[in-house]
């Protein structure tokens, strides 16, 4: 048998093990039911992942509603794009922009618990399926909202609404209530480098 032969048959077995293990976890996995996900850490990209999984959502037919803490000074794309379909996507922008801009801590919790009020909207209403909390990580860690009720309020959702938070810093206890939980690892930025913020990339 020739070195590259022998490297597919051991390839092929490998994969076929693989395969056995995978499809038992997927046969075991029978639960169902409205997810907690938190996008965390210093990387780029938690908003960017949450967005994804609207476009995602909308492909299966869902409804979705967006509330974004602390953004709100500049348009998005992701704004720009959603608000295209009105009847499946509630988007709520509710910021006045980054704390570093706004350095007004009062107006900032008067804003984050405003926003709250509408993601508790959103959280009672069955006929969503998905709803994006973006940067509310942000707004926990700074104490604008207390995490007590957050999670109570997110708790009591319909049973099969998925939830995403954004965000770096996620409280623990967030990271403790949610069913999965991603830590974007900051490795290279081009603003570093001097690149300032880029349409398509970064807003």
């Amino acid at each position: 048998m020739s070195e590259s032969a022998d490297r597919d048959a051991r390839h092929k077995a490998r994969m076929a093990r693989k395969k056995a293990i995978v499809d038992e976890k997927i046969a075991q996995a029978t639960d169902e039911y409205g997810l907690l996900l938190v996008h965390t850490g210093n990387g780029k990209g938690k908003s960017s992942s949450a967005f994804g999984m609207v476009a995602r959502a909308l492909g299966h037919g869902m409804k979705v509603g967006v509330v974004q803490f602390i953004k709100g000074a500049a348009t998005s794309g992701e704004e720009l794009f959603f608000r295209r379909f009105p009847e499946e996507v509630r988007y709520h922008v509710m910021g006045e922009g980054y704390t570093w801009e706004t350095q007004d801590r009062q107006r900032d919790i008067e804003k984050a618990r405003q926003a709250w009020v509408v993601a508790t909207e959103l959280l009672s209403d069955p006929d969503i399926g998905l709803v994006v909390l973006d940067e509310l990580n942000i707004a926990l860690k700074h104490g604008y909202l207390e995490l007590d009720q957050v999670l109570a309020d997110i708790a009591a959702r319909p049973l099969y609404q998925h939830v995403v938070a954004t965000g770096r810093g996620a409280p623990p206890g967030l990271v403790e209530a949610a069913d999965t939980v991603t830590e974007m690892a900051l490795v290279k930025h081009a603003f570093k480098a001097g690149v300032k913020a880029q349409k398509g990339v970064e807003f």
